[in-house]
């Protein structure tokens, strides 16, 4: 195949202006641009939004969000992540109001089931597999729930290929063989559980052989799953972005919460939910306030308590309503409600669906500030650009991973030229802003966190540093709590116990983007081990694992099209049509194709994908597209 050569980024070393917007950026001082930014955002202070992203150390995302709240009196605050654990959260915190992953990796290895559903795991997330495999070593029987049979699958015990948009009616089967076969843990349900006979009702058509129709997996294996998993002692369910990135993405998630409350497999040592996010400190933007529903610690908005809490630490009032998620900011945007933005970090001209339109929405925008080290296609629609640090190696902080684990980074090298900590940048804009804020360094902003969030409160730099991380909940400074969280519903005592775990009354809803005569071929979408969904590469080196962006598609489709590995296709959607060579998969089925999203140097796979938000959690349906496949005409030169 043709070597590619994915675009590269320079680093932003100094900040740069755009006088009027038909001129390009210029090199400007840092006190220029500060001003400017300053200037910007003020004549916008009510129709402000700000951007995170999970690539910025946890001291970051709280400053951020605090500059959202205190400097420009909004609750418009989200992260460029949404799109891959949104949904994890919304569904997590409906059930058990917090949106962590209720188990540690480490329980991995000392389980007897664990569910891989929607994940690749083993090149999407490489370390997490580590513990995975461990687990399998010690006895634990492994299922992978998959349109693909992936590399993840050729590990596993048993793999179910549902068809692409069908998780709910598979979770919904499971869930009826469970009941029908005696095996929900009606204990548990009775002691901590709400809403179990109406969950009852909506799975009871699901019959084994109606999954099968509707799904494609064989009945043998949606009743084997269910028994082994019901059967357990200890079961891990894990999911990742082929659960998450669907318009009914927070429904999917309520799906396989479900069979946990069912089974009892929550709350206790080495049973458990496991979401995987697509980002590094993905989980430290939630835990940190950078959403627009909750304060520092995953307090809500609208608890008046939590409020008066900040009010009092920072001296000014909180919003008492929830802001803008990233979609509704970019919707406001098209309308001219929303008329600035502090982008921190995010690339959203690449990593949004419908790119041209994204670029359209940033380019109307009265004020647009960008803070990030690279010069992304965002950074060149700004009017200021500040060149921040690098999180992990330039800057001093925290992160808290897939596991709620909060660790330390350290600085390794000083940032470039004029770069400077993203912290002091915001620190610098609120100054102009009428807010002083003396922050030393990054560990008085994390005691500033520790003061408001019961989570952390125990989490000092130096404990941090001493057991090598923690995990949060950590409210003592003597003390480190169970791996696990939920145990409170196991407790005997009503009062102990706590909130009840509500059933999710989620009903399936096929994909809107329907296969047809016109467009027979279901694209889905994902991730491979050298490639991320936002990639952006400051060098120009390029990993050897690399074979260029291209449609995957099965041996029998490939024979029906009459195409062979490294030609050329046509990819045409409802939306659009990219080009892009011919890869075959035998991992495939007839009918399913796979490209990875957005890497538009290469094929822009994003407009063909359908684009209907969740409605819960605005993640965008980049998993279930109908496409056609067209050989391209033979061009024939003379002379």
């Amino acid at each position: 195949m043709t070597e590619h050569r994915a675009k590269t980024y320079p680093r932003l070393t100094h900040p740069l202006v755009r006088d009027t917007r038909d001129e390009p950026l210029r090199r400007a001082s840092r006190e220029e641009a500060l001003d400017r930014a300053a200037t910007g955002l003020r004549r916008n202070r009510d129709a402000f939004g700000l951007l995170s992203c999970a690539r910025a150390t946890n001291e970051t995302h709280y400053v951020a969000q605090k500059f959202a709240r205190v400097v420009m009196g909004t609750n418009n605050v989200d992260f460029s992540e949404r799109a891959c654990h949104a949904p994890s959260v919304a569904g997590l915190s409906a059930v058990f109001g917090s949106g962590g992953a209720t188990s540690s990796y480490e329980e991995l290895e000392h389980t007897d089931v664990i569910v891989l559903w929607g994940s690749d795991a083993r090149p999407a997330h490489p370390v997490f597999f580590q513990h995975v495999l461990k687990g399998i070593r010690g006895g634990a029987r492994m299922y992978a729930v998959d349109p693909r049979r992936t590399s993840t699958a050729r590990w596993a015990d048993g793999w179910l290929g549902l068809n692409v948009g069908s998780d709910i009616a598979l979770a919904h089967a499971i869930g009826r063989e469970i009941i029908h076969a005696g095996l929900a843990n009606e204990a548990f349900i009775g002691r901590a559980t709400s809403g179990f006979e109406e969950y009852r009702a909506l799975v009871e058509p699901w019959t084994l052989s109606l999954a099968q129709k509707v799904t494609g997996v064989p009945a043998s294996a949606v009743r084997e799953l269910a028994h082994t998993y019901a059967r357990a002692d200890r079961a891990q369910l894990c999911w990742s972005l082929g659960v998450t990135e669907h318009r009914g993405g927070t429904d999917n998630v309520r799906a396989l919460i479900n069979l946990s409350l069912l089974t009892g497999h929550i709350g206790r040592r080495g049973s458990g939910l496991q979401p995987l996010s697509g980002q590094d400190n993905v989980q430290g933007g939630l835990d940190m306030g950078a959403v627009p529903h909750r304060l520092p610690g995953f307090q809500d908005i609208l608890d008046q308590g939590a409020r008066l809490r900040f009010e009092s630490a920072w001296g000014t009032a909180v919003p008492p309503h929830y802001g803008l998620n990233m979609t509704e900011m970019f919707e406001e945007m098209e309308s001219g409600t929303l008329r600035a933005v502090h982008c921190l970090g995010g690339n959203p001209a690449r990593s949004q669906p419908d790119g041209a339109r994204t670029v359209r929405r940033l380019k109307a925008l009265d004020f647009l500030v960008v803070q990030d080290i690279h010069l992304t296609e965002t950074a060149e629609l700004a009017d200021v650009v500040l060149p921040g640090t690098a999180g992990r190696v330039e800057s001093e902080g925290t992160t808290t991973n897939g596991e709620r684990r909060v660790q330390r980074v350290r600085k390794a090298v000083e940032p470039p030229g004029e770069a400077r900590d993203d912290v002091g940048i915001l620190c610098e804009l609120a100054r102009r802003l009428g807010h002083e804020w003396k922050y030393p360094d990054a560990e008085a902003v994390w005691n500033e966190v520790r003061s408001l969030s019961p989570a952390h409160h125990g989490m000092t730099y130096e404990r941090l540093e001493r057991h090598h991380g923690i995990q949060w909940p950590c409210p003592d400074v003597d003390g480190i709590e169970p791996p696990f969280l939920h145990g409170r519903l196991w407790q005997t005592d009503p009062a102990e116990r706590g909130r009840l775990a509500p059933f999710g009354i989620v009903r399936h809803d096929p994909p809107i983007d329907l296969t047809d005569e016109q467009y027979p071929i279901r694209l889905t979408t994902g991730q491979r081990l050298s490639s991320r969904n936002t990639v952006v590469r400051g060098g120009s080196s390029v990993s050897d694992l690399r074979r260029g962006e291209c449609v995957e598609l099965c041996p029998e489709d490939a024979e029906r099209h009459g195409v062979v590995v490294g030609e050329k296709v046509r990819i045409s959607s409802r939306r659009g049509s990219v080009l892009a060579p011919v890869w075959i998969d035998t991992a495939l089925r007839p009918g399913l194709a796979f490209m990875t999203l957005r890497l538009p140097d290469e094929v822009d796979t994003d407009r063909p994908t359908a684009g209907a938000p969740c409605p819960i959690a605005g993640t965008t349906e980049f998993r279930a597209t109908a496409i056609r496949i067209d050989k391209l005409p033979v061009v024939t030169y003379v002379g």
